[in-house]
């Protein structure tokens, strides 16, 4: 485990990758490791140290190397979650599925929960830890909420692409001190129902929920957007030097 003094100067903070098949280049279960250098580098400038984990499938062995862990940080992808993990059946409009990202990714949310972890979920991180805690999703905001707008923004992803308003009393607001954010989003699930103990903290202009945060945990947070991107702006910076805050102030 890491020790206060460590703690104190720069908490580890294990980041999720994306799990991308080599294809040809290696046939059968092969995959490589991403992760966008935004995420890192918005840890490292907060003061943390960040840290790619693999797709540890052996749960103890993924419980011990949480002890290493200070934090985490669950990042999105160009996938969806099976909907079977929250109770429901494959809908029109579901995308490509990664199971054992997702098995990975829930087991760790589970684990980093249970020892009360700093956790912040990015995009498809951000459903990670609802479904984790027993929410549902909307399989397709197009197909299931009509008069949705577009959440799956057409500008780079270092633009803003919708306002969000961000809701009085919440951690979320504390953290930015601001009731509206401009936001860049690139989603086309969100969380439907909130999962046991999670408030929502943030919503778009249609009533999508943008973000949510745990009223039972020190820090667990998810956003639907990419502030990774945006942390030129003071108030998405903020997210991340929060994050290594709390990594630094808890004591497990």
């Amino acid at each position: 485990m890491t020790t206060m003094a460590a703690r104190s100067a720069s908490p580890v903070i294990g980041i999720t990758p994306d799990l991308n098949s080599r294809g040809e280049l290696c046939p059968g279960e092969h995959f490589a490791l991403a992760v966008s250098e935004q995420i890192p580098r918005a840890l490292l400038n907060a003061g943390g140290i960040p840290m790619v984990l693999p797709p540890i499938s052996s749960r103890h062995t993924l419980g011990e190397a949480l002890r290493h862990l200070d934090g985490i940080v669950v990042t999105g992808g160009n996938f969806d979650i099976h909907p079977r993990y929250y109770g429901e059946s494959p809908l029109e409009g579901l995308r490509d599925i990664k199971e054992l990202r997702t098995q990975f990714e829930l087991a760790l949310i589970s684990l980093a929960l249970a020892r009360d972890l700093p956790l912040l979920g990015i995009c498809g991180g951000e459903q990670a830890i609802n479904v984790a805690l027993g929410g549902s999703l909307y399989q397709d905001i197009a197909t299931q909420v009509p008069r949705a707008m577009d959440h799956e923004q057409r500008s780079p992803k270092d633009h803003a692409g919708h306002k969000t308003r961000i809701l009085p009393g919440t951690k979320l607001h504390q953290i930015l001190g601001c009731k509206v954010l401009e936001t860049n989003t690139t989603h086309h699930q969100a969380v439907k129902e909130p999962g046991k103990g999670l408030v929502v903290n943030a919503i778009a202009e249609d009533g999508i929920i943008e973000a949510i945060e745990s009223k039972d945990h020190t820090f667990v947070l998810g956003v639907q957007w990419h502030p990774e991107y945006l942390t030129r702006e003071v108030s998405q910076e903020k997210i991340f030097s929060y994050l290594v805050s709390a990594c630094r102030r808890a004591d497990w």
